[in-house]
C-alpha cells in the first residue's frame, strides 16, 4: 500500500489539551499563526466563558472546530448516578450545538467496582439514551476506545472491535468511532477493524501522538510524532484507505511538554506532523 506524504497543514488539528497551559485566547491566536486549520476543544478550555464569544474567537481566526472532548463516563454503581451522567452528556450536546461543533468524543467510562461486561452494557445503554437528543441537534458522537491500561477507571471500551460492535448494534449515522493511535496501535486486529469501520462509514476522527519507550507516566507522557514506536504513517494509510478524509488531530498529554514554551512547542508539532505523520 502506497502512503502519501503529508505536504501541507490543511488537515492538521490540535486538541487544546496538547497546549494545556495556554488560555483559549492565546491558543487560538498561536494555532492560527502557525497554520493549524482545526481545533478540538477540551471542555475546561471554555469553562466559565460565553460560548458565543468562544465560537466567534475561533471563527475570526479561520479555525474549524473539529470536536468537543469529552462526553461519556456512563458506568456507575447506582441508577441515580447513571442519570446524572446522562444529564451531563445532554449538557455537553447543548454546548457543542452552541459552539457549532459537529462531534463529541466519548470517553465511555469504567469503575473498578463493576465488571467490564456490566460497564460495557451500561455504556451502550447510556449512548442509546442520549442518541435521540444528539440526532435532533445534528451532533455526532464518537466512541473512543482507550488502551487497556485505562480499563479500570476510564473506559471499558478498549478495542476498535468493541466500538465497532456497539456502532453495529445501535445503527445510527450519528454514532461512530474515534481512532487514536496511542490507544490502538498494539492491536493485532487493528487493520481489519479499521477496514470494517470504514465500510460502516463510522470513522469520525483520527488522533495522533506517539508511544515513548520507556514511558514515565501512563497518562501524561505521550510523545510527539516520531518520538516513539507507533507506526503512525502505516495506520494513517489504513485509515485513509478505509475512506477517512478528515483532520489528523494531534492529542498529546505530556507533563514535560506542558512545562516548555508553548509557542516553540506548537512549531515542533507542525514540524513533526509534516515529517512523521
Amino acid at each position: 500500500m502506497s502512503i502519501k506524504n503529508i505536504k501541507d497543514l490543511s488537515r492538521l488539528c490540535i486538541h487544546t489539551a496538547t497546549t494545556r497551559p495556554l488560555p483559549i485566547e492565546v491558543t487560538v491566536e498561536l494555532y492560527s499563526k502557525y497554520g493549524v486549520k482545526g481545533i478540538t476543544l477540551w471542555r475546561e478550555a471554555y469553562e466559565e466563558k460565553k460560548l458565543s464569544e468562544i465560537k466567534r474567537l475561533i471563527s475570526d481566526r479561520d479555525l474549524k472546530i473539529i470536536s468537543i472532548c469529552r462526553g461519556g463516563f456512563f458506568p456507575a454503581l447506582s441508577p441515580e448516578k447513571r442519570k446524572i451522567a446522562i444529564k451531563e452528556n445532554i449538557r455537553i450536546i447543548d454546548e457543542a450545538y452552541e459552539l457549532g461543533a459537529p462531534l463529541i468524543v466519548l470517553v465511555c467510562g469504567a469503575i473498578p467496582e463493576i465488571s467490564l461486561d456490566d460497564s460495557r452494557k451500561q455504556i451502550e445503554e447510556g449512548i442509546n439514551e442520549i442518541k435521540g437528543y444528539a440526532e435532533s441537534a445534528g451532533i455526532k458522537l464518537g466512541i473512543e476506545p482507550l488502551h487497556p491500561m485505562y480499563a479500570d477507571s476510564r473506559s471499558a471500551i478498549n478495542t476498535l472491535k468493541q466500538a465497532n460492535d456497539i456502532c453495529d448494534r445501535i445503527n445510527s449515522k450519528y454514532i461512530g468511532v474515534i481512532i487514536d493511535v496511542y490507544h490502538l496501535w498494539w492491536d493485532p486486529e487493528l487493520e481489519k477493524e479499521i477496514k470494517r469501520c470504514g465500510q460502516m462509514d463510522k470513522i469520525f476522527g483520527f488522533h495522533i501522538s506517539d508511544w515513548k519507550s520507556p514511558t514515565t507516566d501512563l497518562l501524561n507522557d505521550r510523545g510527539l510524532m516520531g518520538e516513539g514506536c507507533i507506526p503512525i504513517k502505516k495506520i494513517r494509510g489504513w485509515v485513509e484507505s478505509a475512506g477517512f478524509d478528515g483532520f489528523h488531530e494531534v492529542e498529546i498529554f505530556s507533563n514535560m511538554r506542558w512545562k516548555m514554551n508553548q509557542e516553540l512547542y506548537i512549531k515542533e508539532i507542525v514540524t513533526s506532523y509534516l515529517k512523521y505523520s
